[in-house]
């Protein structure tokens, strides 16, 4: 799966700093970070993010009222609270403004890395779930590929369960009876001849010269999608 992109919101910039190393050691993670919740806001608007690390002391704004602005513009991703307070009621502020998690400092990293990937494995399996699929938006929920001029491109059931596992297999290759299990299961009146039927239909709508695919292509007896 391509990296998930995390913004950390804190002013604190020795513990920013500290996160940001920890998370750049782990290739599944790009990362990006912030000192106020105006910058943190305005980035987490503007730039792909899949989930947002947001302190509640913040020197401009409190961290949950931030989580409501964010929230109020349509921000679907997960955000995961910070706090110095551990209280019962201050973790129910921050879960009423949004925030999908809460880790009261001080705290071990591998406590919040578990935390982190717990909501991105929930964000993926929700509703609200958007990827970037080179020039598409993915949103899987809906059946549907929205290119970068806003074009819409309709898709079946099967044709969006072979570009989600596809997407999470990363640059893999996934092989054809892979494939075939994950996306029909134990079907016996199932052939590669019917994956083969999906794949052709599929590149139709999304590749710009179908004879020459550049998204979904074919590899060591299997497909991949290419970023």
């Amino acid at each position: 799966m391509p990296a998930r992109r995390i913004l950390v919101v804190d002013d604190d910039a020795v513990l920013r700093e500290s996160l940001i190393e920890q998370l750049s050691l782990y290739e599944e993670f790009e990362t990006a970070d912030e000192a106020t919740a105006g910058k943190g806001i305005q980035r987490a608007r503007q730039e792909p993010t899949d989930l947002v690390i947001m302190d509640v002391g913040l020197p401009d704004m409190d961290g949950r009222e931030a989580v409501k602005v964010l929230r109020r513009s349509g921000f679907k991703a997960p955000v995961i609270m910070l706090t110095g307070q551990d209280s019962e009621s201050d973790t129910i502020l921050g879960l009423e403004a949004g925030a999908n998690d809460y880790v009261t400092k001080p705290f071990r990293f591998a406590v919040l890395l578990a935390r982190i990937r717990a909501q991105l494995r929930q964000y993926d399996q929700s509703e609200d779930a958007v990827f970037a699929i080179g020039r598409y938006t993915f949103r899987p929920s809906a059946k549907l590929l929205v290119d970068d001029r806003g074009a819409k491109i309709r898709l079946t059931e099967k044709e969006t369960a072979i570009l989600k596992y596809l997407y999470r297999a990363g640059e893999k290759v996934v092989t054809r009876d892979v494939l075939l299990h994950e996306v029909w299961g134990y079907n016996s009146g199932v052939t590669t001849h019917t994956l083969e039927t999906h794949i052709y239909r599929l590149r139709q709508k999304i590749e710009r010269d179908p004879s020459k695919s550049e998204l979904l292509v074919t590899e060591a007896g299997g497909y991949k999608l290419v970023p």
